[in-house]
């Protein structure tokens, strides 16, 4: 079984940082990409950062420049860097890992909220 974990999310003020973790344990096929998205109450979920085998990424439009996705050296990580917060960052976060077989595996998701 394939578990994603996520941890760092927390309260912080506008203009401060975040930096989300994803450990990932279980048996799976090799991994194709990882990201995170994030939904917020009364939106639609969306994708936030995208790290592919090769290590190329996309990010979206609201957040590049300000947040930077990552892995870590044993590979079963992802991280993501979160600078510059806005208000409208405020979300619950998942991580997210596609296998080389595309077969997708999810996070429970952990709440970034950003306050003034």
């Amino acid at each position: 079984q394939v578990q994603l974990v996520e941890s760092g999310g927390g309260l912080v003020l506008a203009g401060g940082s975040l930096r989300l973790s994803c450990a990932v344990s279980g048996s799976i096929f090799s991994i194709n990409a990882m990201g995170w998205y994030r939904q917020a109450p009364g939106n639609q979920r969306e994708l936030v950062a995208k790290i592919t085998y090769d290590d190329s990424t996309a990010y979206a439009d609201s957040v590049r420049g300000r947040f930077t996705i990552s892995r870590g050296v044993a590979r079963n990580t992802v991280y993501l860097q979160m600078n510059s917060l806005k208000l409208e960052d405020t979300a619950v976060y998942y991580c997210n890992l596609e296998d080389i077989r595309r077969r997708g595996y999810w996070g429970q998701g952990t709440q970034v909220t950003v306050s003034s």
